[in-house]
């Protein structure tokens, strides 16, 4: 893959060279120009010359001129012309024909939309606008009249990052070195402690799958780590641990997923963690192991916020040394939070929404699962396995997004037929 990529960018870099032949040099046009003469040229060999000059010049741009840049793509010039839009509404007001509506989202498209594409036509031209996203971002906060870009990028890199684009691979130790230092770089669950963490993260009771994109084949876009094991892991620490024996793989049963990590701030909220997951298990399904259990060991960010929000009494009086009344207390809170819904229904913690929705179910709470001073600040050391069942997944999802209902084993249920008032801090 890497070969087929430093092939096309050359093949796009040797047309680029061609296209100055045409239009001279670039380098004394500023980037608004560039920008313009770019959704005008039609040549092909000129546009492709054009947006190589783009995105040399919009990498070499400081903070300060990147907001400049991307508030020159709210002028006028670059947005839909309101007139001919109110027409062709009008239109298909008085005649709603397929021809008419076509015509109608062609006019309403705001023309920089245009632009990025025909950015992304040019050497690094998908790397240069997932880039872009993730800067404006960045400036969103303080910059919230830039949105409307950010709907743009959204609606073209959500087609550009299709599932049907995607590959999955498999990574292990024999990976290239460039793509295994990303992984360090990228995980954001358990942070990997360099080349013998990693080494061990690889190992034959380990699997790590990962997705590429045809215009990105050295960036993986999101991964996922797997412990083989015997029963349902417990706690995280045994899964991290370097110096841990391989399992022997003829005694495993569970497949424990205890690590997601997206890659590339551009691409957040393009989501590919629901196919990746579902792969995952079918690649699994088709090794020589005697797999019965699909589970995750997942961590509770939000939980100790949420009760010192919504149950501050609760909170404080586990702020230190826990009795095992307050720990039958904090289960039966967590379980509380686990199940939390929003107004439209979903689970309001993210996490258990992802894989509520993806067909999995809230299988178990596992107490002091995670003692690290991370996992004890943010959920009293409270992690939770979520189960995939193969058998269950399109069910379970089915009755969550249409229902709302919240797939869990009967061990967690039991939590919710506690009356909170029997839950008082001890």
């Amino acid at each position: 893959m890497a070969t087929t990529r430093n092939l096309l960018r050359w093949i796009l870099d040797s047309i680029a060279d061609r296209g100055l032949s045409f239009r001279g040099n670039l380098s004394y046009a500023p980037i608004k120009k560039l920008c313009q003469d770019l959704v005008s040229e039609p040549g092909e060999a000129s546009g492709t010359a054009i947006a190589r000059e783009i995105a040399d010049r919009y990498t070499a741009l400081g903070n300060g001129d990147r907001l400049k840049f991307f508030e020159s793509l709210l002028e006028p010039n670059w947005l839909a012309d309101p007139e001919q839009v109110l027409r062709s509404a009008t239109e298909y007001s008085s005649q709603p024909t397929a021809a008419h509506l076509s015509k109608l989202f062609r006019l309403a498209e705001p023309r920089r939309q245009e632009l990025f594409r025909r950015i992304n036509m040019g050497p690094r031209g998908t790397e240069t606008i997932v880039n872009m996203r993730r800067d404006l971002l960045a400036l969103l906060p303080e910059n919230p009249a830039l949105e409307p870009i950010n709907a743009d990028l959204i609606h073209l890199l959500s087609s550009w990052f299709n599932r049907g684009f995607l590959e999955m691979r498999r990574i292990d130790w024999r990976t290239p070195a460039i793509v295994l230092e990303k992984l360090i770089h990228y995980e954001a669950v358990h942070e990997i402690h360099g080349w013998p963490d990693l080494r061990r993260r690889l190992q034959d009771d380990r699997r790590c799958f990962a997705f590429f994109h045809p215009a990105l084949p050295e960036e993986p876009l999101i991964f996922v780590q797997v412990a083989l094991t015997r029963g349902l892991p417990t706690a995280i620490q045994p899964l991290l641990d370097i110096t841990a024996e391989p399992a022997d793989l003829a005694s495993v049963d569970t497949a424990a997923f205890y690590s997601i990590s997206n890659c590339l701030d551009g691409l957040r909220n393009i989501s590919f963690g629901a196919f990746l997951l579902k792969q995952v298990i079918h690649e699994l399904e088709t090794e020589e192991l005697k797999l019965k259990n699909f589970v995750t060991l997942s961590p509770i960010p939000g939980f100790r916020a949420w009760l010192a929000r919504e149950h501050p009494g609760v909170a404080a009086a586990n702020a230190s040394g826990i009795t095992p009344a307050q720990r039958s207390t904090l289960l039966h809170w967590c379980v509380r939070y686990l199940t939390a819904t929003l107004p439209s229904g979903r689970a309001a913690d993210p996490v258990t929404h992802f894989h509520l929705s993806n067909g999995a179910s809230i299988e178990r709470i596992n107490w002091r699962a995670d003692n690290s001073p991370k996992g004890i600040q943010r959920a009293f050391g409270l992690m939770v396995n979520y189960a995939y069942k193969p058998a269950r997944i399109e069910r379970n999802h089915e009755q969550y997004v249409k229902q709302g209902r919240f797939a869990m084993s009967d061990g967690v249920a039991a939590f919710l037929r506690e009356p909170d008032a029997a839950r008082k801090p001890a």
